[in-house]
Order: C-alpha cells, then structure tokens, then sequence
C-alpha cells in the first residue's frame, strides 16, 4: 500500500493532522482496496521562509499586503 507525504506550511494542530490523515487513509482503500493499516501518511512541516514560489518565499509574501481586488 502506499506512503502519502503531506508537505505543509508548519502551525496545523494535531487534531488537523489526525482529521487529514483519517481522510486520506479512508480514500486510499476506498479506491485501492487492501487495509488501513497498510498506508502510511507522513507530515512535513515547512517554515514559510523555507519555501518559495514564483521565486518569492512565502515568508515575504505574508508580509504584503493583499492585492486589491481585481488585481493578481
């Protein structure tokens, strides 16, 4: 069975991640078959200055403010 790694900014709560890792599994053998106890789901938390996208750290972009609307 699989190994589902969940990659998410750090700061969910352990219940969250019970709650996500309860779903997945559920999904897992609902459409691969086989037992619960064979899929393993890892978390990785990530700072936000760990990781960029559009070449900006996420860190600097909670730091501005939201575009207004209609503008992205």
């Amino acid at each position: 069975m699989p190994t589902i790694r969940v990659e998410l900014f750090e700061g969910r709560s352990v219940e969250m991640k019970r709650a996500l890792a309860q779903e997945i599994t559920a999904a897992c053998v609902r459409v691969l078959g086989g037992s619960a106890a064979g899929v393993d789901v890892v978390f990785c938390d990530i700072a936000r200055h760990d990781w960029a996208s559009g070449g900006v750290l996420w860190s600097d972009k909670a730091q501005s403010p939201p575009p207004a609307a209609g503008q992205l």
